[in-house]
């Protein structure tokens, strides 16, 4: 980035139908393609963006198009729908069954667009069912990519994870998602966002989109720097594969403490508070008297009652990190009077929460094989791909992944 900074300079000078087009823009976005085993990749200043054009131009442009949301999806694609002025119909979060239903009352010539975000679930049915009625499915990585897959590639990779090892992604999920959506501003840690797709719909919203055509194109360097990290992912598993460690263990240790970790399959930690001003005091004590610096999450984020602390560990946090932030929140759980686990968990009447359900059975995106860890009594696990030297290679035992970042 250095480099193309000091012979470019900091901006583009324009858009990208202009000077904004340059060598870098073009090589990003055929790594970009790739990446996701796609023919074409379109980049964008941010994942928001991307999916707000994106979805703005297919809902415009596909007569009497007709969207299909999950009830959870971010603000960019309930807005790139708004804008579109298509119709929509929302399908609980991750329920399959509720999805069918909404699909097999439409007439079945119209077009119909599946939006949803990883998960962790199975896509592969997600896929057959949008087959079947003739839906184009729009999935967004933008939390995924960087972190998940052998590759970086993000969940749905990773769902086919031994298929990719190999290098057989046909018939994969990645290969049957019609368009996929990433960022470079969180596991690739640069800037943008893209959408990777069949050649003729990124070149319809290439030349549609308002907001593609008419914005200065980010720097050059930027560009440069965001190939670089993906490249850099692609060949090197090992941080995201320690990141994963060191989030198996903050989540345990929290739980231990009596502290309420939402049950999630992700590498984000939530940390529920429900209360904003609450949620403000515990993160401003964390940053002011322990130099810890934690995101409160609030409405309209997320909903009223259910605002959080989202802990976001990296491979580059040690075991001393984790120590503090622990007796930290610890002390900070005490001070503000702050619910803990069971009373997160448990309703009035004695019975277990929506959402909570799964807390003792919910197994991670990554599998303890996948990062090479071995069960206590259990044969030694996990195998890592590197597509550049086109060999797997066994990781050692858990006693011998130790690491001085974290004391393991």
């Amino acid at each position: 980035m250095h480099a193309v900074l000091e012979q470019y300079g900091a901006c583009s000078g324009g858009s990208r139908n202009i000077s904004g087009h340059n060598r870098f823009a073009i090589s990003l976005k055929k790594t970009l393609a790739k990446q996701h085993c796609k023919p074409a990749a379109l980049y964008f200043g941010s994942g928001y963006n991307a999916n707000d054009c994106a979805l703005t131009v297919l809902g415009s442009q596909l007569p009497d198009c007709v969207f299909l949301s999950d009830a959870s999806n971010h603000a960019s694609i309930i807005e790139g729908i708004r804008h579109s002025r298509a119709k929509k119909l929302v399908w609980k979060h991750n329920d399959l069954d509720d999805l069918e239903r909404k699909l097999a009352s439409l007439p079945t010539g119209v077009p119909k667009i599946i939006c949803f975000e990883h998960s962790g679930t199975n896509r592969r049915d997600l896929r057959d069912i949008a087959q079947k009625y003739g839906a184009i499915t729009f999935l967004d990585e933008v939390h995924a990519v960087g972190l998940y897959g052998p590759h970086g590639v993000g969940v749905a990779e990773h769902l086919d994870f031994e298929a990719h090892v190999s290098g057989n992604t046909n018939r994969t999920i990645v290969d049957r998602i019609d368009i996929l959506s990433g960022a470079l501003g969180k596991g690739f840690g640069t800037m943008g966002g893209y959408i990777t797709g069949s050649a003729s719909l990124i070149d319809m919203i290439r030349s549609l989109s308002c907001c593609f055509i008419f914005t200065t194109a980010p720097p050059p360097a930027t560009m440069a720097g965001a190939q670089t990290a993906i490249e850099f992912q692609r060949e090197n598993p090992h941080d995201r594969m320690q990141l994963q460690r060191h989030v198996r263990a903050v989540k345990d240790r929290l739980r231990l403490h009596g502290l309420p970790v939402l049950p999630h399959r992700s590498h984000i930690v939530p940390l529920m508070v429900g209360d904003a001003s609450k949620c403000k005091a515990a993160a401003d004590i964390l940053f002011d008297e322990f130099d810890i610096y934690v995101q409160p999450i609030n409405s309209p984020s997320v909903a009223v009652g259910q605002e959080r602390l989202r802990i976001s560990p990296t491979a580059a946090h040690t075991q001393s990190h984790q120590d503090r932030l622990v007796e930290a929140l610890v002390q900070i759980w005490d001070r503000l009077g702050l619910d803990r686990l069971e009373r997160w968990r448990t309703e009035a009447d004695g019975s277990v929460r929506e959402g909570w359900e799964d807390m003792d059975t919910l197994e991670p995106v990554w599998t303890v094989g996948q990062l090479g860890i071995s069960v206590a009594g259990g044969p030694e696990e996990g195998r890592v791909y590197s597509n550049f030297s086109k060999k797997a290679y066994r990781m050692p035992a858990a006693g011998h992944l130790e690491d001085t970042r974290m004391g393991w």
